[in-house]
């Protein structure tokens, strides 16, 4: 396969799991500051911008956090290059430049879906459409998701875009738990403890995975089980060793298909098997941030060695 090709693959499905893990923060944001005072909800949404790396370029325009100048911002604001209008667009124009390795199916439910996205995204968000704008945008991923599901030869292209999948969205989750987790227990004294349930159901609720949580937990939460059950249980999808584990499935796929294995083969196997091996207590003792900022440190290494393995836009 072409380095252009698989790079159109790999970039279509990173943007598109960016475009849906912002929705689902905005989404909990919004759930979580409707029932706070102002200050408590205006640092709601100080910690979306904060955990999507945008704090400069929103305070460069914005000198007050609120609900409405946060989600227009990162749904639409022009002065926002990575605001998610824009990135369905690179979605869109990654989908047109290898639509001979996607499946009409895949192309249909992409470019249907930017049609509906640009024009919910052409006025500003009010409060009253917030909420059928973010159904809109996590559909889109579902259909997309759906589509390579059940349409798409597992041949190098699917691995390729199943590869941008994960390598996003292990990024994402420990972005929001390394944050979120700051802002809920600033002092190591509090671990263990289950403080504001709210705030804790709003963490989970950003990685869609509350529910999952209560099943496996008979409905408790505390910060210890959290923690655990986003890092180390393969059993939920966007935990960091379930992104890992399937990252794995596919560069070894990669490898076999192109007859070599690269270095980030030789990555994601270390830190796949470091992941299986880990427990919550050498999380801990580690502490905390210090995993997680490691642990992001590592994807993007392993992000940029799969580009220069197979020779992206080459």
């Amino acid at each position: 396969m072409l380095g252009r090709t698989a790079n159109g693959l790999f970039w279509m499905f990173r943007y598109l799991e960016r475009v849906e893990n912002t929705a689902r923060l905005i989404d909990a944001a919004q759930r979580m500051a409707l029932t706070r005072d102002i200050v408590s909800a205006a640092e709601e949404w100080r910690s979306v911008i904060e955990t999507l790396g945008q704090r400069i370029s929103y305070e460069s325009k914005h000198g007050t956090y609120t609900g409405v100048q946060a989600w227009n911002f990162l749904l639409r604001d022009r002065d926002n290059p990575a605001n998610l209008h824009a990135l369905m667009r690179s979605v869109r124009t990654n989908a047109r430049a290898v639509r001979t390795a996607i499946s009409s199916e895949l192309w249909t439910a992409i470019n249907e879906s930017w049609m509906e996205i640009d024009d919910a995204l052409s006025r500003p968000i009010a409060q009253s459409n917030l909420g059928d704008v973010i159904k809109l945008i996590k559909r889109a991923g579902t259909l997309a998701h759906g589509a390579v599901a059940n349409s798409m030869l597992r041949d190098a292209g699917f691995n390729f875009a199943r590869a941008g999948t994960f390598v996003e969205r292990a990024d994402s989750t420990a972005r929001v738990l390394d944050m979120k987790y700051y802002l809920l227990l600033p002092s190591v004294s509090y671990v263990g403890s289950s403080l504001d349930a709210g705030q804790w159901d709003q963490l989970l609720r950003s990685v869609s995975g509350d529910r999952a949580f209560r099943w496996l937990n008979a409905g408790k939460a505390d910060a210890r089980g959290i923690v655990e059950f986003l890092i180390l249980d393969e059993r939920f999808p966007r935990s960091l060793a379930y992104s890992y584990s399937l990252l794995r499935q596919n560069l070894t796929t990669l490898s076999r298909l192109h007859g070599t294995e690269g270095r980030a083969s030789e990555l994601i196997r270390d830190s796949a098997t470091a992941l299986a091996d880990l427990t919550i207590d050498a999380v801990f003792d580690e502490g905390l941030h210090q995993f997680l900022t490691g642990f992001q440190r590592r994807n993007a290494e392993i992000g940029n060695a799969i580009a220069e393995d197979y020779r992206f836009l080459a």
